[in-house]
């Protein structure tokens, strides 16, 4: 643990420069004398660091100086090459910045440490895409990208449910969710999510912007993400699922409602099937979800979804009546 934070120390002043001791403290989530113990020992050791006293004072390594990381572990060099995604870091537009980056950093390693980085490209893949899921490429990514990176304005004309638009965005970042980009972007004061598939033209513009210090990517996409759900599901039906109907819940269903299903059961009957609350976006969507599940489901209410599921079964069981010998089409 003291070695790997003393190579912690090590890096944190060659990639930022001076550094008090309360900053290396707070980083590190030790005690300012904790820092002290290991200036000392890394002075000890022979490394050039010294530091300055007064109200701007603090650590710093003599001008010139770099480590070759030969204090990380096998496992720490084996994960950093994890940290790379190659296809996305491509429709971004980095591909050959994460190339060269990886080659950099591959030389500065110790032969050892460098064979066994070299195995996780071998042994690991990322396929973000769900099955039966197309990976989106959209036109205008790389420079969405560029865009976030050097906060500078853009407008593009975007396909809306509704219809077309045309937005003037401060691009704040990107994310990849399943095969798909989503930007997210300041719009009018507002931040807004759009997918990056639907942006119909794009132009950089030479005006930049001040991006929020409080904003957060992360934070906000979960946020964004459960509000989204909860919009979508705004109906309810109220659905009985069969044992067998239960055990292919995690086939049929998206994630959101197989959560729903597996941890909200309201009761369960003596033969065995289970009484569930469901949300759902629309009779229609609910019907094209429970359909696939045949006979293992019984809708309850609300009473159109129920009917809507008679008639398609009536439907389908006319289509699949037995054929008459010599007959080669069924009825319309």
């Amino acid at each position: 643990m003291r070695a790997s934070r003393l190579v912690s120390i090590l890096l944190l002043l060659q990639t930022r420069g001076r550094m008090s001791g309360q900053e290396l403290a707070r980083e590190l989530d030790v005690s300012v004398r904790t820092i002290y113990r290991d200036v000392e020992s890394l002075s000890t050791s022979g490394v050039p660091i010294y530091a300055d006293r007064g109200p701007t004072g603090g650590f710093q390594l003599l001008d010139g100086y770099r480590t070759r990381l030969t204090g990380l572990t096998p496992q720490e060099a084996e994960s950093l090459f994890l940290a790379g995604i190659p296809g996305p870091a491509a429709d971004l537009g980095l591909g050959q910045v994460l190339s060269a980056a990886q080659l950099k950093l591959k030389a500065a390693l110790p032969a050892d440490l460098r064979e066994r980085a070299g195995r996780i490209g071998e042994r690991f893949h990322l396929d973000a895409p769900g099955w039966w899921q197309d990976e989106e490429r959209p036109p205008f990514l790389a420079i969405v990208a560029d865009a976030v990176w050097n906060e500078r304005m853009i407008e593009i004309r975007y396909q809306r449910w509704g219809g077309e638009v045309t937005r003037k965005l401060a691009p704040l970042g990107i994310v990849l969710k399943g095969g798909a980009w989503y930007l997210v972007a300041s719009a009018e004061g507002q931040i807004r999510t759009y997918r990056t598939i639907r942006i119909m033209t794009l132009e950089p513009l030479d005006e930049t912007f001040e991006r929020p210090p409080d904003f957060d990517l992360a934070s906000y996409w979960q946020e964004w993400g459960n509000e989204f759900q909860q919009r979508l599901y705004q109906q309810e039906a109220v659905v009985r699922f069969s044992p067998a109907g239960i055990e292919i819940v995690s086939y049929l269903m998206e994630p959101y409602l197989q959560r729903v299903v597996l941890g909200h059961v309201v009761s369960s009957d003596p033969d065995g099937w289970y009484t569930v609350l469901l949300p759902v976006q629309s009779n229609r969507h609910a019907l094209r979800v429970l359909l696939p599940f045949g006979a293992e489901i019984e809708v309850l209410s609300p009473p159109e979804l129920r009917e809507m599921m008679r008639e398609n079964a009536e439907a389908l069981a006319r289509r699949h009546q037995p054929v008459s010998a010599g007959t080669t089409e069924t009825e319309p």
